[in-house]
């Protein structure tokens, strides 16, 4: 086993070639006894402000080496501030970022709207401190930059942890991220996750943000498609639905779990008709592998209900949402009128997660179109702390 697998595998192991740095505002650089030097070693630096508009670097490090975990987290604030904050990561010297996504999305949380999870790879613990454990090699270079695109300052505490390695370990890939939304979809047309990235590669998977538009009683019928080394028009990894995907089933309410959960299911009414929802998945232990190609798409796809008496209800729906799969299943036992599966049109967005073997660009991040109709609702309660963070900002 390899250095890097019999770390992660073992606790136990040692290896002193591993050599463990941390970048903060405190030791931008991450230099050997170089950190917490500010006001003589009493936590003088431990944050600084990002004002409106302006970009910083977080880190600007030469390889090989590895970056092991990311610690971040600013005060609370509205969704379309706190998704206005963005991360963009630069591999090797090249001039397109490999990773350029919403602060709060690298993390795997959509919408704007942080809440408490914990998986395998990312954890978002009590809703506010971010945490990324995913591996992420380079060989010559790696720069992290975030900029902040709201109108308002923020406070941003951060800390990189990696190691500096003789030679980056044969195998390992570039990880790229990279964020996509479609708002809202369009009807058949299935939502493309992620498409573009050369191979050799590996697929880790995504987090996925749904703005339910349409007035159907269940958006996850959808089934998500991996099309891999010259699939076209079938794929061959192929779901059963949206929550069977999540690992769940009949349904998705809120969970979390190491490798699928739906941190957020929010709406005024009932929780099986959320408003803004949130999956991930991880491939880490099933995994997805190509060669050369790959896509990975889901449909838009849900389920209605027709009560007794509700047959005008049924020709209007089909007026705008045609049937999928069987179509209408009618009751011949008298205890409602019909129910089915049908097209839709919602508001989808995803992050995904694609190690290359080389590093590539990602599509860089619109940020008119991340934070279009993500507004607070009437329905939703601002964060206790956001008042501290209004107290702070300019």
């Amino acid at each position: 086993m390899n250095p890097l697998h019999q770390n992660l595998a073992n606790p136990a192991f040692i290896d002193p070639s591993l050599d463990s740095r941390a970048v903060t505002f405190e030791n931008p650089t991450g230099g050997r006894g170089a950190g917490g030097t500010a006001h003589g070693g009493r936590k003088g630096a431990p944050n600084m402000r990002i004002k409106a508009g302006e970009s910083l670097v977080l880190a600007d490090l030469e390889g090989p080496g590895t970056i092991r975990h990311i610690w971040m987290t600013i005060p609370p604030a509205p969704p379309e501030r706190m998704r206005a904050l963005w991360i963009e990561v630069f591999y090797d010297g090249l001039k397109e970022p490999s990773i350029s996504v919403p602060f709060v999305d690298f993390f795997g949380l959509p919408h704007g709207r942080p809440v408490e999870y914990h998986s395998a790879l990312v954890s978002v613990q009590e809703g506010r401190g971010f945490n990324c454990y995913l591996p992420m090699p380079f060989e010559e270079h790696v720069r992290i930059v975030v900029t902040n695109g709201a109108a308002r300052s923020t406070v941003l505490y951060y800390q990189v942890d990696y190691t500096v390695e003789a030679k980056r370990e044969e195998g390992t890939g570039y990880l790229h991220v990279g964020f996509r939304r479609q708002n809202p979809t369009v009807m058949k047309d299935d939502f493309v996750i992620v498409d573009g990235l050369e191979g050799p590669g590996r697929f880790l998977g995504c987090a996925v943000g749904v703005r339910v538009i349409d007035a159907g009683d269940w958006y996850g019928e959808g089934e998500v498609k991996v099309y891999r080394d010259g699939d076209t028009d079938l794929p061959t990894i192929c779901g059963t639905g949206l929550e069977d995907y999540v690992g769940t089933a009949w349904g998705m309410g809120s969970h979390h779990a190491p490798y699928g959960g739906a941190p957020l299911n929010i709406g005024p009414d009932r929780p099986d008709q959320p408003e803004f929802v949130s999956f991930y998945r991880w491939h880490v232990l099933d995994p997805i592998m190509y060669t050369s190609d790959l896509k990975v798409t889901i449909q838009q796809i849900g389920a209605k209900f027709f009560a007794l008496g509700g047959e005008a209800e049924l020709a209007a729906y089909e007026q705008t949402n045609p049937v999928a799969g069987e179509g209408w299943l009618y009751d011949t036992r008298g205890r409602y009128l019909a129910w089915g599966i049908a097209e839709r049109v919602d508001d989808y967005c995803a992050t995904s997660y694609v190690y290359c073997r080389w590093p590539q660009g990602v599509p860089r991040l619109d940020l008119a179109g991340a934070l279009a109709d993500i507004e607070r609702r009437p329905w939703e309660t601002p964060h206790p702390m956001e008042g501290m963070s209004d107290a702070i900002s300019v």
